[in-house]
């Protein structure tokens, strides 16, 4: 397979925006999701509301009012200009953000599921032998959910790398900056260079089903229990 340096980059940045938004939307979702699961506050409701919008809202929708909260017209987009002289629309940073919000959901969902899946006793028994919260948290809670962690995580990475309509709205395709894999492989159609666009959804394809495979794999996992056999 034969791909040229202009493709072979844009899978790079693919994978590099992918490894970025993964590690960012660990460090929102780990705590994000024990919080939802064990607040009692009248926000939790609404607030899951809106992180899980990005399931369910067509991509181009979130890219269009993303286009607008980052540009210099507006509040957001007007602060991040004066305070570091570049604009978040069609940049990188902007793609970083704009997929860490597309893809919260992606992350957040089994990652509580985990989270909820931890068996009580062993939180009643660490705090019976004198465990505070952030002790059980980290030595228990943690551990436990190590496979629904790393399926969030795989999964977010996942569908970063299949990002289309957000990544198009805000960063366009600006060779070495915002044009990611799926839209070098739409400039590939458009050219009507179908032989090359076929070696490259290919291989996207490829890293797409070895992706999926690990993730049913952790999930099994996750929901093995050890049998106890009789003799």
């Amino acid at each position: 397979m034969q791909l040229s340096p202009e493709l072979l980059y844009s899978l790079w940045l693919t994978a590099k925006l992918a490894l970025i938004s993964t590690a960012l939307l660990l460090l929102i979702c780990i705590p994000l999701a024990y919080w939802l699961n064990n607040s009692r506050s009248s926000w939790v409701f609404f607030i899951e509301i809106v992180v899980t919008l990005p399931m369910v809202l067509p991509p181009t929708v979130i890219g269009f009012y993303l286009l607008l909260l980052f540009s210099p017209q507006y509040l957001l987009g007007q602060l991040w200009q004066s305070w570091f002289d570049m604009s978040l629309v069609f940049s990188f940073t902007g793609l970083v953000i704009g997929s860490v919000i597309y893809s919260l959901p992606f992350a957040l969902q089994p990652i509580q599921t985990a989270f909820r899946q931890v068996d009580e006793s062993l939180l009643e028994g660490a705090v019976a032998l004198g465990a505070n919260a952030k002790q059980v948290f980290w030595t228990i809670v943690i551990p436990v959910s190590r496979y629904g962690i790393l399926s969030g995580a795989i999964l977010s990475f996942a569908h970063t790398l299949g990002e289309f309509g957000v990544v198009l709205m805000l960063g366009g395709s600006i060779p070495e900056e915002t044009r990611v894999a799926s839209i070098a492989l739409y400039d590939e159609v458009q050219k009507l260079n179908y032989p090359v666009a076929h070696q490259f959804a290919l291989l996207l394809l490829v890293l797409s089903a070895l992706m999926i495979s690990v993730i049913l794999i952790l999930q099994r996992l996750s929901n093995h229990k050890p049998r106890i056999r009789l003799l």
